[in-house]
Parts: structure tokens; C-alpha cells; sequence
């Protein structure tokens, strides 16, 4: 059970921070394709369905990658065929290429995304493309996916430090980004893929973007920083955060890409700060605890260790 005597939010808002923010969840993509072991199928159905229990209304389910390159994400037509999709939330899905996106039209998805790379050196590891190349792979996806009726998101890793090259040049950045936007992605999510970011970091770069309205921000706790992070993204006027439940994932291509932020440590913030998100706490660390048995070990997530301890 969860403990009792959780501490009352405040009675208003914080200043200069949105009314209420979307909370993209990643946990069955991001969260599980770097796992060890294969997940079964219906442990991650029954995942979803809890997620969707606890009122997240954005749920990345899976991803159409190549068994080869992601083997824990496999069975995506599996699953997509066996999940019971809700009305009002969404469940986009992640494609590398046509051919994913040619798979994920047959599951009838209607919301994808594509992941790029802001550095040639993760361009390469990741997408075995080039900086510019990778573009020319991404356009016909995006351009495809809108005359479909699809809508499509942009993810854009290493925003803010690659492993290889070190701090990213925040123009190189919004160069990368902006292609992205100007080829059809509706939502541009800056990833923070080793988890280096600093909250100076991040409001220079959401500044240098000049409008926030398209942006979702994806931190990696890597160095303690998620969390703050995070809130200076929400005061920048961003209302699209990622997050995985428990704190579950990783990147399978950046070594030093531990955990991302936890939706619960999240909530938990939110509250705090009198920021809408529509989700139930307890409902949230309940399912993170379920799925931490699952996985055979403990949920990172501090929050649902506080209140599951």
C-alpha cells in the first residue's frame, strides 16, 4: 500500500509556470527496450492498460525498429494487436523508417515519431547516417505519415552533450530541430540522451528556439538534474514533458544513458506546484511497484520508493 499522510499541495499555482502540462509517458518504448531479458507480451499489455488506469493520456506503446537492432521491442505487431485502445489517450509509436511506418499504418496507429540525432557521431551509432542524411531517411516518413492523417513527432537527441563529441553548439542544435518542424513533425522533444544538462543549459536552448509552443523537453537523471531540468523547462513555457513510469529506460545506443525522469517524481513536483496533469499518484506507484516485480528489481523511481518503503 501507499503510505498514508501525503502532503497537501499548494493552493495556487507557482508563478510564471503553465496550468496544467501533458505528460508524454515512455515507459513501454523507451522504458523496456533496454532491458536485459524480453518482456512478455501480456505483462506489457497489462503495463499499458495500467498506465492508462492511472490517467496518462499519452502513452508511447512500442516501436518499429528492427528485432535485430531493438530485440526487447520485437513483438510490436504483437502487441498492438492484442491492446485495447481507450478513448482520449493516445498511443503513438515510434518508427525508424517506411517500412516501420508502412508496418505501423497495417496496426492502424495515428500517432508516430521519428528520432534523430543533433550530433554526426550518435547520427551514425544510432542511424548509421550521416548529420544531413539522416534527414533525407526521416522526410518521406513524415511526409507520408501527415497525408495519412498521421501526426508525427520529432524526437532530436543529444541536445545537450554527446559522448563522443562532448557539449553539442546549441545552434547545431536548432539547425537540427527546425528540419524537423519545417518537414511536416508537429511536436519537437529536445532529448537530453546522456543526461548532462544544467537548467542554464536548458533555458538558453528553449530561448534560442524562440517560441516554445512546439517543444516537449526528454531528461535523463544521469547527473541528479531531471527534476530540475525539468521545471526550467515549465518556466520557459514548455507543456510537454517526457517521462517514463518508475523511472524506467535507457538508451541501448549511449552507454552513459542511465534512467530517464520518473513520472512519479514528476507527479510528485507537479503537485507541489499547483501544475494540472490529470494523473493518480497512487494509482502510478502502484503500477511502477507491480512492474518493478516484473522486472525482478526495485523501482529508481524516489518517489515511489518513499512511498512504497
Amino acid at each position: 500500500m501507499v503510505a498514508e499522510g501525503l502532503p497537501d499541495t499548494v493552493a495556487s499555482r507557482a508563478a510564471g509556470l503553465p496550468a496544467g502540462i501533458t505528460i508524454w509517458e515512455v515507459g513501454p518504448r523507451d522504458g523496456l527496450q533496454n532491458e536485459k531479458s524480453v518482456v512478455d507480451v501480456d505483462v506489457k499489455l497489462e503495463f499499458i492498460s495500467r498506465l492508462a488506469d492511472a490517467g496518462l493520456t499519452t502513452i508511447e506503446a512500442t516501436s518499429f525498429v528492427h528485432p535485430e537492432w531493438v530485440p526487447q521491442l520485437a513483438d510490436a505487431s504483437d502487441l498492438l494487436a492484442g491492446m485495447t485502445r481507450r478513448d482520449g489517450v493516445r498511443y503513438p509509436v515510434l518508427v525508424p523508417n517506411e517500412r516501420g511506418l508502412d508496418r505501423a499504418l497495417e496496426a492502424g496507429v495515428g500517432h508516430i515519431a521519428i528520432f534523430a540525432s543533433a550530433t554526426e557521431s550518435f547520427a551514425r551509432k544510432n542511424l548509421n547516417r550521416t548529420l544531413d542524411s539522416q534527414f533525407e531517411m526521416f522526410e518521406p516518413v513524415v511526409t507520408r505519415a501527415r497525408a495519412e492523417g498521421l501526426e508525427v513527432r520529432g524526437y532530436l537527441s543529444m541536445c545537450f552533450g554527446d559522448q563522443w563529441e562532448g557539449p553539442v553548439p546549441r545552434s547545431q542544435v536548432v539547425a537540427a530541430g527546425r528540419r524537423l518542424l519545417d518537414m511536416g513533425c508537429s511536436q519537437l522533444s529536445l532529448g537530453d540522451t546522456i543526461g548532462v544538462a544544467t537548467p542554464g543549459l536548458v533555458e538558453a536552448l528553449i530561448a534560442d528556439f524562440g517560441s516554445p509552443d512546439q517543444l516537449a523537453v526528454h531528461f535523463h537523471d544521469t547527473y541528479g538534474q531531471a527534476l530540475s531540468n525539468t521545471l526550467a523547462a515549465l518556466q520557459c513555457g514548455v507543456s510537454t514533458v517526457d517521462s517514463s513510469a518508475g523511472g524506467l529506460g535507457g538508451c541501448p545506443y549511449a552507454e552513459s544513458a542511465t534512467g530517464n525522469l520518473a513520472t512519479e517524481d514528476l507527479v510528485w513536483m507537479l503537485d507541489g506546484l499547483g501544475v494540472s496533469h490529470g494523473v493518480d499518484l497512487t494509482k502510478l506507484v502502484e503500477t511502477s511497484a507491480w512492474m518493478a516485480d516484473q522486472l525482478g528489481r526495485p523501482s529508481p523511481s524516489r518517489v515511489v520508493q518513499a512511498l512504497r518503503g
